[in-house]
């Protein structure tokens, strides 16, 4: 799934739970918080400051030897297990 695929469900998904927002909106959103190719997003931002950034349920991001890494957290583990819907 590429930026714009993961923007048109994340909308979708929004609507499904009564939110409006655009598929542009996220896509804004997705590039502050990830970044975009010229410049760095604010997890980014904050794994160089090695500060630690958890998203609760889906896991958290750290820095090991330079490397940003990803521990899932339970709740996304558990849905990969299919444990859950």
């Amino acid at each position: 799934m590429d930026r714009s695929a993961l923007a048109e469900a994340t909308a979708r998904k929004a609507a499904e739970h009564g939110g409006q927002v655009s598929a542009d909106d996220v896509g804004r959103v997705l590039e502050a918080l990830f970044g975009t190719v010229t410049e760095a997003g604010t997890l980014a931002e904050a794994l160089r400051r090695d500060q630690a950034v958890s998203l609760m349920g889906f896991g958290s991001f750290h820095v090991e030897d330079g490397t940003a890494v990803l521990r899932p957290g339970q709740a996304l583990t558990e849905y990969l297990n299919g444990d859950v819907g």
